[in-house]
């Protein structure tokens, strides 16, 4: 008895194992916040690193790995034409363009550090977040807003993609 048991145990385990990596749900999560001494908005773009595996996989290269030893230098390259086509952002209800700083992996997310610089005298913010919508149609982005004084939070879905928020 014993004996099937630990057989049965011994070939379901790698289908459980098999299952516990992946998410039942999709969604990302971007901060703004006004850094005012340095007048720029510093975003941080957070992403699970299997969803944006498989984004630029489809739009880019089938053999990108993300967080590998051997990543491809193009990633970042890649990276950032994405967010850039993806991610905009209105200050005054006019566009204004982002620096792609960098990105790391921390457990399951890729952090993507951007940068608006030269921003002041803010009366309203607009972001648009229409980052993974073209291969998840479940996909939810979080928009957290931290500038002067206020802190607002936005979930952003295909059929509504955009926040604003307002100062004056």
């Amino acid at each position: 008895m014993k004996l099937r048991y630990f057989v049965s145990l011994l070939f379901t385990l790698p289908f459980l194992i098999s299952n516990s990596n992946s998410h039942e749900y999709y969604v990302s999560v971007t901060e703004i916040e006004y850094a005012k001494e340095q007048q720029s908005l510093q975003i941080i773009s957070q992403i699970f690193i299997d969803d944006f595996e498989t984004l630029l996989r489809k739009r880019y290269d089938e053999s990108i790995i993300l967080a590998g030893k051997d990543e491809s230098e193009k990633v970042e390259t890649y990276m950032s034409r994405y967010l850039t086509d993806k991610l905009k952002v209105k200050v005054n209800d006019t566009n204004v363009n982002f620096k792609f700083i960098g990105k790391e992996y921390k457990d399951d997310i890729t952090y993507c550090y951007l940068e608006i610089e030269n921003v002041s005298n803010i009366k309203s913010i607009a972001v648009t977040n229409q980052v993974l919508f073209d291969v998840f149609s479940d996909q939810q982005n979080i928009v957290r807003l931290k500038l002067l004084g206020k802190n607002k939070s936005f979930l952003l879905v295909p059929e509504n993609d955009t926040s604003v928020l307002n100062f004056k």
